[in-house]
């Protein structure tokens, strides 16, 4: 089952944000964590919701970022100057992006952008929203253990939507945070979202589909309990080979990278049409993507 309201998931975790942004407050003994960061302009929701629900911000003494794209670390800022002990932790590869002056000033001027399409760029001011150079905090690395208490919030890394990708799995509560390397449930699809190595985003799944999970929460468009969550990585894994067919297939007929990027980034936006992502963004991720597959294409040898 899909859910996508604000709410308690199961004991102790609450998802809170947007449908097409989500975080969510892990509770434990000793301390809660925030895990992920959203986009910036779900701080307000975020903050009213935990008003609503009763969680104690002073409780959030850890944070956990996902990866380090501008939709997944939005509202970290403001959390980190309520409260300047907090721990942050990140992936190795996550630290060298958010320690990048460049990369830095291109995250916050993502997330103005997104922020202004909705009327909400004085929030980012308001709240103090942008990143600031300078921001570091706790390495994590696959098979790490963070403890809250009462819950072991163990890392895995799973690079391929991103070279710095990782998730989190609760085994207290079987609960999979998987953030994009685990596919994003639009609607009632599975958005395949091997964006940065395809392979490695494939790799990645497999590595997921051992775990037993009852709930899985997604960074985009809420969580999902019961059965489905327990077959949602197997049905990730099956769509993304579908979906590397299709790709090569695209890659080979028109043998360009750009042209094969623009047909993917156009038929995705004709049967996609409300999704969160700009045309212009999402064709640049399909270029990315069609790189990747036409990079291991033309190391095969394959004759076209």
């Amino acid at each position: 089952m899909r859910l996508r309201e604000p709410g308690k998931v199961c004991e102790s975790l609450w998802c809170l944000g947007q449908p097409e942004s989500c975080v969510y407050v892990l509770e434990g003994k000793k301390r809660s964590m925030l895990i992920s960061g959203g986009m910036s302009y779900i701080l307000p929701d975020v903050l009213a919701q935990m008003k609503q629900f009763n969680i104690d911000q002073d409780s959030i003494q850890a944070v956990l970022i996902l990866h380090a794209h501008f939709d997944h670390i939005g509202i970290i800022p403001y959390f980190t100057k309520r409260s300047p002990t907090i721990q942050v932790y990140a992936s190795q590869r996550a630290w060298l992006i958010l320690g990048d002056p460049k990369k830095i000033a291109t995250i916050n001027m993502f997330s103005s952008a997104a922020a202004a399409r909705i009327g909400l760029e004085k929030k980012i001011e308001e709240f103090g929203l942008h990143w600031s150079y300078g921001m570091s905090g706790e390495t994590v690395v696959d098979g790490q253990i963070v403890d809250l208490g009462d819950k072991d919030v163990q890392i895995i890394e799973t690079p391929g939507h991103s070279s710095c990708s990782i998730s989190a799995y609760v085994p207290q509560l079987k609960v999979l945070f998987p953030s994009d390397s685990g596919g994003i449930p639009f609607k009632d699809s599975i958005i395949i979202s091997g964006n940065s190595n395809y392979t490695k985003y494939q790799q990645s799944l497999e590595k997921l589909a051992s775990l037993d999970v009852e709930y899985v929460c997604a960074d985009h468009f809420g969580y999902i309990s019961g059965q489905e969550a327990g077959n949602f990585i197997y049905k990730t894994i099956e769509q993304a080979a579908q979906k590397r067919e299709t790709l090569e297939k695209i890659y080979l007929r028109t043998n360009d990278v750009d042209v094969a990027a623009k047909e993917v980034a156009a038929a995705f936006s004709y049967e996609n049409p409300d999704y969160f992502l700009p045309i212009e963004l999402y064709e640049g991720i399909c270029r990315q993507v069609m790189r990747h597959i036409a990079s291991c294409l033309d190391s095969s040898g394959i004759d076209r």
